[in-house]
């Protein structure tokens, strides 16, 4: 696989991203008033999960689906580890000797003690969720002979935002929601993740270019196996402008 200067820093930044959207934002409910719409509630992660679409998206524009494969592995396997080291931190028996334990317990029983089945709902939402943005915009790419970026950013978050929602919360919630309440939150939370990359298309055009142009590369999966159950580096990879010197800013 072919080294590059930034594509590991994206990585571990989609990654953290998912870590504390999935372990942090999910312990909190918010509420907020929104005009003509009334009060909306949503999980406090939510605020933070686009970014790592917008992670996919450069990834995914730059590096290409193979490369963006490999990071969406790495982020579900994280995600699999870090529920395992929670769960199993909540369940060893805590010490009686030590006071603190005595509202520390509870505190991380409520915070990390979710049940399997919205974790199992989280993960398998997501990996399909990303998966789906990437092959999106990477097709999107080849059609458009990589014009009107806009165009596939934008497409592949409705497509793959809107995947991640119809999995996750039937999968969490049905049968314990009222099918109202469920397309009222799946509505509301896609309406919002899509809007967040809407608004954020000037930055990612800004990271997407100056990416190029340190990397000096523009990748198009023309004949990319799209199987998602593959580490391979594939794709065609075109010469974009020039490579910045060592050393530059």
């Amino acid at each position: 696989m072919r080294s590059f200067r930034y594509y590991e820093f994206l990585m571990v930044g989609m990654v953290v991203v998912l870590l504390c959207s999935n372990l942090i934002g999910p312990a909190k409910v918010c509420t907020v008033t929104l005009p003509l719409i009334g009060a909306a509630s949503f999980g406090a992660g939510n605020l933070f999960f686009p970014i790592s679409y917008l992670f996919d998206d450069v990834i995914t524009e730059v590096y290409g689906y193979a490369r963006a494969r490999r990071v969406a592995w790495a982020g579900f396997s994280a995600l699999v580890f870090a529920t395992v080291m929670t769960q199993f931190i909540v369940h060893v028996p805590a010490s009686p000797t030590e006071p603190y334990n005595a509202t520390l317990q509870p505190a991380l029983e409520v915070v990390f003690g979710g049940t399997w089945r919205i974790v199992a709902a989280s993960m398998f939402a997501y990996l399909c969720g990303d998966f789906v943005n990437s092959f999106v915009l990477a097709k999107m790419k080849v059609y458009t002979e990589g014009r009107w970026l806009w165009t596939r950013t934008v497409g592949s978050t409705v497509c793959g935002q809107a995947v991640d929602s119809l999995l996750f919360y039937p999968i969490a919630f049905a049968g314990i929601w009222t099918n109202q309440a469920l397309f009222a939150v799946i509505a509301f939370n896609w309406t919002f993740k899509v809007g967040v990359e809407v608004l954020s298309t000037p930055l990612v055009y800004w990271v997407v270019a100056r990416l190029k142009r340190a990397e000096g590369v523009d990748t198009f999966d023309r004949h990319t196996n799209f199987t998602p159950f593959s580490l391979r580096d594939e794709g065609e990879t075109r010469k974009y402008g020039y490579r910045v010197p060592p050393g530059s800013p």
